[in-house]
């Protein structure tokens, strides 16, 4: 992680934000051959852990330094003001999405798109359905990481203040909630029935550790990270990980994991960010915090910068792949399942995405040029600012 009083942008952040981003594209087309190049299916955790994560740490670096240099209200209300920015693209991209579900219902007279989707009791209701859409309990499939994110946003400005004066207390009082909700199955009320999919009461621990690590944790735990002890270990961890996750995908090899250990792990809640999924997530970053330095040569790879690009405008591409994998969904299944037109979409859908990235990017260069002379940075990410 790069220190809190740097001063440049941590490349590494868009990198992998970026391709977080291609990530849960792909994931998000089901019986997507390309799948199979995505971290969920050789270890405990995907590319949700990596997003929130980096969204906390990056919204902590941004307003970290605001709040310490103009105070708690004045950062209060810029992280709002992301909150309330969040939340309209939310409803863009629902009132987007929902549109695509109905069209497709209605023309190919195929309910099971807005079964699957979870999008009946909007096509039942729609005027309920809007309301608790607003509300944040109505989510979809595919929506339900923008939620999450704006109640974590929405509290961020308290969490952010006691990060800032007593980040060990911070640190200890999520852990402190994560551990009563794994317990006490806390969570919030979704509509029509359940509860949310990423619970922000569960999920808020690897944002505020991020967030920790954000404004100054970092340095404080950096030698031990990079002890090869703990290098070692992670590295084990992975291992293990990786062998158990071979056993759902080849069965008769799961004999070997021991009946106490299998009553032990399972089931690996996503709802709630099992254990095991921050734990195999906390490995792959210690590996890359110790064998991709922030000053690696390759971040600044001409094969890399489409990713960083997407990175550095992670709503924009995010709310883009949210619509761009219900479109290939929608190709898959009524066009042609065939591995070619699985991989053509999957590509087609991330050069759209590195287009709008480049487009946007060029963008704010010309605007920048325009009123003061110098290219305006792109946004950190989620957060907003610059880091």
């Amino acid at each position: 992680m790069p220190p809190s009083v740097s001063t440049g942008r941590d490349l590494r952040l868009d990198l992998f934000r970026g391709l977080a981003l291609w990530l849960i594209f792909l994931d998000h087309i089901p019986a997507n051959i390309v799948n199979w190049i995505t971290i969920r299916n050789y270890g405990f955790s995907d590319a949700a852990e990596i997003f929130v994560f980096i969204s906390g740490y990056t919204a902590a670096f941004v307003y970290g330094r605001a709040m310490r240099e103009r105070g708690f209200i004045v950062a209060g209300a810029r992280i709002l003001k992301r909150a309330w920015t969040v939340y309209i693209a939310h409803v863009f991209i629902f009132v987007v999405f929902m549109a695509q579900i109905a069209y497709l219902t209605t023309s190919l007279d195929n309910p099971l798109y807005s079964e699957e989707m979870r999008a009946f009791d909007f096509l039942q209701q729609p005027g309920v359905a809007l309301i608790e859409a607003l509300m944040l309990k109505f989510q979809p499939n595919f929506m339900d990481v923008l939620p999450l994110y704006i109640v974590l946003l929405i509290a961020f400005p308290f969490v952010l203040w006691l990060l800032l004066h007593w980040p060990f207390v911070a640190l200890s009082l999520s852990i402190a909630l994560y551990v009563a909700v794994q317990h006490f199955y806390w969570n919030l009320p979704a509509y029509p029935t359940g509860t949310w999919f990423f619970n922000p009461l569960a999920w808020q621990l690897i944002f505020v550790v991020g967030a920790w690590l954000g404004v100054g944790g970092a340095d404080r735990i950096g030698p031990l990270l990079r002890s090869r002890y703990v290098v070692g270990a992670a590295i084990a961890f992975l291992v293990l990980a990786l062998m158990v996750v071979m056993t759902w995908y080849f069965p008769r090899y799961a004999v070997l994991i021991p009946k106490r250990v299998q009553d032990l792990i399972y089931p690996i809640d996503k709802n709630n960010m099992d254990l095991l999924r921050f734990l195999h997530f906390c490995a792959l970053a210690i590996l890359t915090v110790r064998f991709i330095p922030i000053d690696w040569p390759g971040l600044k790879s001409r094969w890399l910068r489409p990713a960083i690009l997407c990175g550095q405008h992670s709503l924009e591409i995010f709310c883009l792949g949210i619509a761009l994998s219900f479109i290939g969904h929608f190709v898959t299944s009524e066009i042609s399942r065939s591995i070619l037109m699985q991989v053509t979409i999957s590509a087609l859908g991330i050069l759209i995405m590195i287009a709008v990235a480049s487009l946007i990017t060029w963008y704010d260069t010309v605007e920048g040029r325009g009123s003061g002379g110098r290219p305006k940075p792109p946004e950190a990410d989620l957060a907003g600012g610059e880091a």
